[in-house]
This record gives structure tokens, C-alpha cells and sequence, in this order.
């Protein structure tokens, strides 16, 4: 074990934490938001601990504080994270492969430590890196939320941290890097268009759900062998 460790230079290190000062300033951000639209101090906390995804996080908040139901916030943050699925079979053997290891790797893999590992062309390099990576933002983001929510028990008016705007903010800038891959910006933008359309018609949270459809105008793969 300790032979991995070492794999990890100074240069990765730097990248690592600054990626989690990140992760703490924004935690901090959620916590503080989560609390001051109404949920009690151990919800963001308790979120965090046990889903640590920040996008699906932000996004079931936004659903409940916006009226939605907390099934429409559950069924949005698992649709969210579905790209966990092919991160898992791209990593599956960077991770581990004894029970705790997957178990708890697992519950650390997001986007950040996915693409440091995969950036490693040695795989125990790679295997440190995830590790690292993982286990610095978990910590982070989990430090920053609750710093966050407990400095957000402290405004007494949750308008006044512009809830209305703060959470597509946030959606919006974790879609953005997306749109810049081909075939992307069309079904983001028909998805955006179902949702703006719905949204007098249906509960809160609905429509985040009815985005979905935009997928249908994702552009289709010719098959292998032939031309397009």
C-alpha cells in the first residue's frame, strides 16, 4: 500500500487539492442554501455523507425548495447519476477488486476522481490517484457543507440568497462543458424548451423530469463499416 502512495508526485498532489478547496467552497454554498430554504441543518449533512453527489444534491434541494415532490427530487438526482454506470465499467479494475474496496470506492466516484484516474497511464498510478482524488473531495465537500449549513442558520431571510437564481446557476454551469461535445446542444436545448413549456401545467419538479425527452434528439451512431 505504501508503495502506491508513492506514486503520487507533487504535481498530482497540487491538482488534487486544489480541486478540493473547490469541492469546499462549493459544499460550503450548498449547505448554506439548503438550509436557508428550509431543510433542517442534518438533511444537507445527512446528503451528503450518504449520496456525495454534488449535482444530484443541488438539483433534489432545488426540486423541494421550488415545491417539487421528494420523489420528483430523488428520480431527477438518480437520472442525474446514471453516468456513474459506464464511470464504474471504465474503472472497474482502477478501484479494487475486494468487497470493501468496491463498496466504498464506489461511493467516491465522481466525475473528479474518474478523470484522474484515467488521465494515469501507470495502473497503480491510477489506482493512487482515484484513491486520492476520492478521498480528498469526500472529505472536502463534507466539511464545506456543514460549515455551510450551519452559517445559513444564521439568515433569517432565504430570499435574500436569491434561491430563484443560485440553483439553475449551478445546473447550468455543470451542463455547460457538456455542450461543447458534438450532438449535445440539441437535445439540451429541446430538453430546456419541454421544461420552460411544462412548467405552468404541471407540479413542481415535473418538468425537470420531462426534460428527459430532449433526448430524443440525440443524433444516431451510423453503424460500424458504414459511411455517413
Amino acid at each position: 500500500m505504501r508503495s502506491i502512495w508513492r506514486t503520487l508526485d507533487a504535481e498530482l498532489w497540487r491538482g488534487v487539492l486544489a480541486i478540493a478547496a473547490a469541492a469546499a467552497v462549493n459544499g460550503a454554498s450548498f449547505g448554506a442554501i439548503a438550509v436557508a430554504a428550509g431543510q433542517p441543518l442534518w438533511v444537507p449533512v445527512a446528503m451528503s455523507l450518504l449520496v456525495f453527489a454534488g449535482g444530484s444534491q443541488y438539483l433534489a434541494v432545488g426540486v423541494v425548495a421550488a415545491g417539487g415532490s421528494p420523489v420528483a427530487a430523488v428520480l431527477g438526482g438518480l437520472l442525474l447519476n446514471a453516468r456513474h454506470l459506464p464511470f464504474g465499467l471504465a474503472i472497474g479494475d482502477v478501484v479494487g477488486r475486494s468487497l470493501p474496496a468496491r463498496v466504498i470506492g464506489s461511493h467516491l466516484m465522481v466525475d473528479e476522481s474518474v478523470a484522474f484516474a484515467m488521465a494515469q497511464r501507470d495502473p497503480v498510478r491510477a489506482r493512487a490517484a482515484y484513491w486520492a482524488c476520492g478521498a480528498s473531495l469526500f472529505v472536502a465537500w463534507n466539511i464545506g457543507v456543514f460549515g455551510g449549513a450551519v452559517a445559513g442558520q444564521l439568515v433569517s431571510d432565504p430570499d435574500a440568497l436569491g434561491l430563484d437564481a443560485v440553483f439553475p446557476a449551478v445546473m447550468l454551469a455543470l451542463v455547460l462543458p457538456a455542450l461543447r461535445e458534438p450532438g449535445k446542444l440539441r437535445p439540451a436545448v429541446l430538453g430546456a424548451v419541454i421544461a420552460l413549456a411544462t412548467t405552468p401545467f404541471v407540479p413542481p419538479g415535473v418538468p425537470v423530469l420531462l426534460a428527459l425527452l430532449g433526448l430524443l434528439a440525440v443524433p444516431r451512431r451510423a453503424p460500424v463499416g458504414e459511411s455517413t
